[in-house]
């Protein structure tokens, strides 16, 4: 289905109501490889979006918006003592969570809650609770805008980085992807390290899928807004891996730097924290904010522009620089 002049304000978790020239929706594969075989050579603007949860648009689109409605989730079968599942692009993120840990497979249940699609998580590397989705991922089937042919990734392929992939890097913009392929364990070994997480489930008295996803959901519903009710994209920033060198010289003027290490070698500092230490938590300039529980997150309280909150997160940056020496990188790509 091919609309012009199209809202894409239902289209992106801020609510903004940016418009864009055209939007081409796909429920089939070979529907959206016709449509990019069609225009083959054309000098198409095209821009993948989904339920738009990681994306701030600062203006109207001039272009064509690509977005998917493939649909299932389909039990393909065993792989050695795995099980592997595949999801098309457009099914609810969350539904796919529920669905495995209904199913007794693990692997997705940190991610419990996380909005968006499934074609934007491999994108995305998402990750939440000491989990990245990497993790679970066997291969990734897409399309090519330039052509409309079809690649399968496999896992090394997909070049997958803290919130970064091969989709996010040099084939930016290059493919749509159709479905996920998902290795999950019938015998998992749950993720219970991260925070309080471990904590929380001895209260339960039950190590379970279930209650790891319980305890997930309930952890992320106190400390994120919901975008329905306000308009947010999750985490606005990364949290910043830095030298253990930088941290000791950190540590020494700020002895309550919350410290993580992280499997590339180096330390993994809070976005968060580094905000709230500059003032900005709950901080509000119109409706564009910093939010009130979560200062990694900002909130569109109904009317703010895309342009007034990258404003605000260019504020929020410089801050964060002046006082730590730390340039936060964008989690959220803007458009």
């Amino acid at each position: 289905m091919i609309y012009e002049n199209i809202s894409l304000k239902k289209f992106n978790s801020f609510g903004l109501n940016v418009r864009a020239d055209h939007l081409a929706a796909f429920k089939l594969e070979e529907n959206a490889v016709h449509f990019f075989k069609q225009h083959k050579g054309s000098d198409k603007n095209y821009f993948v979006l989904g339920r738009g949860s990681n994306v701030l648009f600062t203006s109207d689109f001039h272009g064509t918006i690509i977005h998917p409605e493939m649909d299932g989730i389909t039990m393909e079968g065993k792989k050695d003592n795995d099980i592997i599942v595949s999801a098309g692009a457009g099914v609810t993120w969350d539904k796919l969570v529920e669905s495995t840990v209904n199913n007794g497979l693990g692997g997705l249940e940190n991610l419990s809650l996380i909005p968006g699609l499934v074609g934007a998580t491999p994108v995305q590397n998402i990750g939440a609770y000491g989990v990245e989705v990497k993790d679970t991922i066997e291969k990734v089937r897409a399309i090519s805008l330039e052509d409309g042919t079809i690649r399968e990734f496999t896992n090394n392929e997909c070049r997958f980085g803290y919130r970064t992939s091969i989709f996010k890097t040099e084939l930016k913009g290059k493919y749509l992807i159709t479905k996920v392929y998902f290795r999950l364990s019938t015998h998992p070994k749950l993720s219970l390290e991260y925070g309080s997480l471990k904590e929380e489930i001895n209260k339960l008295g039950s190590t379970s899928l279930g209650n790891v996803r319980k305890i997930v959901i309930s952890t992320r519903q106190s400390k994120l807004p919901d975008p329905d009710q306000i308009g947010n994209a999750g985490s606005f920033f990364k949290n910043p891996v830095v030298t253990v060198s930088l941290v000791n010289d950190l540590k020494t003027k700020f002895p309550k730097l919350p410290v993580f290490s992280d499997h590339s070698g180096g330390m993994k500092l809070a976005a968060g924290w580094l905000i709230e230490q500059c003032g900005w938590k709950g901080k509000r300039i119109g409706d564009a904010a910093v939010h009130d529980k979560q200062a990694l997150v900002l909130v569109n309280f109904a009317n703010a522009t895309g342009k007034e909150l990258f404003e605000l997160s260019e504020q929020v940056r410089n801050s964060v620089f002046e006082k730590f020496g730390i340039t936060l990188e964008r989690e959220v790509e803007v458009v």
